[in-house]
């Protein structure tokens, strides 16, 4: 029953997320994602050597997307909410991140 439970509140919180309701991850200016995280992301994709800031900008936007890294954190769903969070991501990253020339 207590994992019933834990399903149904990761549920509703991902379907919050995926609606894209307003109060849920999103700056003050309406993106999801920062000038700075759609840059580091930009490089991550381009399979240059990781620095650290990029670390830490890909770790905020999953951050951002629902994703809790913690190690204390004993999650049934790993890996599925890491990729659920990529996925969540990379859709962000798309539609609002400008293509740099």
């Amino acid at each position: 029953m207590e994992n019933l439970t834990k399903t149904c509140a990761a549920l509703a919180a991902l379907t919050l997320v995926l609606s894209g309701y307003p109060a849920v991850g999103a700056t003050q200016s309406g993106r999801h994602l920062s000038d700075t995280e759609c840059r580091d992301l930009a490089a991550t994709k381009r399979n240059a050597p990781k620095t650290r800031s990029q670390h830490r900008s890909e770790l905020s936007a999953l951050s951002k997307a629902g994703y809790n890294p913690s190690p204390w954190h004993d999650d049934p769903n790993y890996p599925a909410d890491l990729h659920a969070a990529q996925r969540l991501v990379d859709h962000w990253f798309q539609t609002e991140c400008k293509p740099s020339q």
